[in-house]
């Protein structure tokens, strides 16, 4: 037997506490159901799927916290990465059909009075997609760079849910599964519109969307959908900590605008995005943070950047 290399990233990494409780009012601010959020480092917001014996299968409460979630922590200047993992033997088995037999069964999420016909039935269905396609364009429109890190299997709408993060890693071990198609439905929460732009791969896009296969780590680091594979979890979370702790470390003026401005030009032409980025630092060329990057970089010392 040989043993695996450690991963790069830990070369650096000093013993981390991912144990850290968020403080008290933090504790209020972020207190879930479905979610445990911890402080693993200054800066740095823990989120982690909480539902182990249900293999954190997403019910209705889970969709809801996940937005308020994200939405909170984009308002909050304590915050300037979240980690996003699950806490269960795998990362998620997508959602809890249980919970939404209602949905299945075509009503829509609410009970159903014969008379409405199908054309209320689809606006109410419509509104309930429109919902739950907001839990995870929360993490997209969150200004704070969000770090999947995903062990074991990521199933249906954890595949939407990554999709809509910043940065992605998985163990060795890990799969990926377009679900949808083998329950009977066209995935609609994010992944036909985002993993596209993950991977810039069509036809692989339409091989997982159309056959659901696994797809396992290493298929997932050379196509693009993770940047990062570690031999398990635990060193996993440590290189994601240490990543976290290096993205919390900058300017959150520089890296927020940086996130922006890469959706922004994800989404639109290379001269939109120029005249976009131009619109953004005529004004944010002038903050005191450039000075203070300068001098930290001059004097081998870390700059202490304010709160955002």
């Amino acid at each position: 037997l040989t043993t695996r290399p450690t991963h790069p990233l830990l070369h650096h990494c000093t013993a981390a506490h991912p144990s850290e409780n968020a403080g008290m009012s933090d504790a209020k601010k972020y207190a879930f159901e479905t979610l445990r959020v911890t402080k693993p480092a200054a800066h740095v917001l823990h989120v982690e799927m909480n539902r182990p014996k249900k293999l954190n299968a997403m019910n209705k409460a889970m969709w809801r916290e996940f937005r308020e979630c994200f939405d909170r922590a984009s308002e909050d200047p304590d915050v300037r990465v979240v980690l996003l993992s699950g806490n269960s033997k795998i990362f998620t088995a997508g959602i809890d059909i249980g919970d939404h037999s209602d949905l299945f069964a075509g009503g829509g999420g609410e009970d159903e009075e014969e008379e409405q016909g199908i054309a209320r039935k689809a606006f109410k269905t419509r509104r309930f997609i429109g919902n739950y396609q907001e839990s995870f364009t929360a993490i997209e429109r969150c200004p704070k760079p969000v770090i999947a890190a995903v062990h074991s299997a990521c199933i249906g709408a954890g595949v939407d849910m990554i999709t809509a993060c910043d940065i992605r890693m998985c163990t060795d071990m890990s799969y990926f599964c377009v679900k949808e198609v083998d329950i009977g439905l066209a995935a609609d929460v994010g992944t036909l519109q985002r993993l596209p732009k993950v991977i810039g791969n069509e036809s692989l896009v339409r091989d997982l969307c159309f056959t659901a296969r696994k797809m396992f780590a290493a298929e997932a680091k050379s196509c693009g959908l993770v940047s990062q594979t570690f031999q398990d979890k635990k060193s996993m979370m440590q290189g994601a900590i240490l990543m976290a702790k290096l993205i919390a470390s900058k300017s959150p003026v520089a890296v927020q605008g940086t996130k922006l401005a890469l959706i922004h030009a994800r989404d639109h032409s290379v001269s939109e995005g120029l005249q976009w980025i131009r619109d953004w630092n005529a004004s944010m060329l002038h903050t005191k943070d450039i000075p203070k990057a300068f001098m930290g970089a001059m004097t081998k010392k870390t700059p202490i950047f304010s709160k955002l």
